[in-house]
């Protein structure tokens, strides 16, 4: 193993910054930006970093260090990679007022937490810790809540999430990558992506959720911005298609709803009938005795019956070829009307 050294940190530069000759070893290391430690067999960090004041990008990333280094003199601190060690606590990192982006997969974080003074922070990467077997990544909402203004890149994959629901609090998000968890909510799924109104990249691959019937076309129709899915690019063609798909697909589901709410309206009608005959008819007065025929409408029952009285007929008048004739008395003649 491997203790850091100002000898070391002085030959971790890209090159292009040289010593001086009259420059002292302290003098040089203030003064570096860019500190490459990457893969050095480092497990002890010491008190050398706190010389390195001008540091905007430390790799840190491929060691055996058990804690996250003291770097409260390099407040300018915009990039820090400190992948593939054996962290399990996110701490020392409140005096990174300009911290942009945070690597520190592959370690062994339960909690994503200590991250709340980090108000600049615009990508964090934790991806592939390594939890305990039965155990998930967890997330301090208080993290969320002070990142939720800046944050836009997030990597979680592969730690043993079942859900995403935590993540409402991070809006404006434009790349999500959660592949390989155990994320098998579509109804969840579906919620996230209508607040995520900015993401533009979603990787999902891996997931139980993925094998859902419909899973592209519906993340895609729900993703209004998105411009890759799983590690695909979606085209203008593939997006119009679903969409339209989708609109029609609403359409047919209204005319089935208000088909369905009128047969609901007409079933709720009461029926008093148990069988299926039709409800008798009312009675119909019979008629009034003495008249055996026609009464003209609008005439007095007196009156017509006065006229009928001295209506004559008699035995020997019988209809003769099927026309009857009658014989009426006026004056002195008679009058016969076929």
């Amino acid at each position: 193993m491997v203790k850091l050294s100002l000898e070391l940190i002085a030959r971790a530069t890209s090159g292009y910054t040289k010593k001086k000759k009259d420059e002292t070893l302290p003098q040089f290391v203030g003064r570096l930006t860019h500190i490459y430690l990457e893969n050095k067999n480092i497990d002890d960090v010491g008190d050398c970093l706190s010389l390195c004041r001008n540091l905007t990008v430390l790799y840190l990333y491929d060691n055996h260090l058990n804690n996250i280094p003291c770097l409260a003199n390099s407040s300018g601190l915009t990039h820090l990679y400190l992948q593939n060690n054996n962290i399990s606590i996110i701490e020392h990192l409140s005096s990174l007022q300009h911290l942009q982006k945070l690597f520190i997969g592959g370690n062994t974080i339960t909690v994503v937490e200590g991250l709340e003074k980090l108000d600049k922070l615009q990508e964090l990467h934790i991806e592939n810790q390594r939890l305990p077997i039965g155990e998930q990544l967890l997330f301090d909402p208080r993290t969320l809540q002070a990142l939720g203004t800046n944050l836009q890149v997030l990597n979680v994959s592969g730690n043993h999430l079942t859900s995403l629901s935590d993540l409402k609090q991070l809006p404006n998000l434009t790349h999500l990558m959660a592949a390989e968890n155990e994320l098998n909510d579509m109804k969840e799924l579906t919620q996230l992506l209508v607040l995520w109104t900015f993401l533009t990249k979603l990787d999902l691959s891996g997931n139980p959720l993925c094998q859902r019937t419909k899973y592209k076309d519906r993340v895609i129709v729900l993703g209004k911005n998105l411009e890759m899915l799983d590690g695909k690019s979606i085209t203008d063609t593939a997006r119009q298609f679903l969409v339209n798909w989708q609109a029609n697909r609403d359409e047919n589901r209204k005319k089935l709803e208000e088909i369905r709410i009128r047969e609901d309206s007409f079933a709720s009608f009461p029926n008093t009938y148990t069988g299926t005959e039709l409800p008798p008819l009312k009675s119909i007065p019979t008629r009034l005795k003495g008249v055996g025929g026609y009464i003209m409408p609008g005439m007095q029952r007196r009156q017509f019956d006065e006229i009928l009285a001295k209506s004559s007929v008699t035995d020997n008048d019988k209809p003769r070829n099927g026309i009857l004739r009658a014989k009426k008395k006026i004056g002195t003649h008679v009058l016969f009307k076929e």
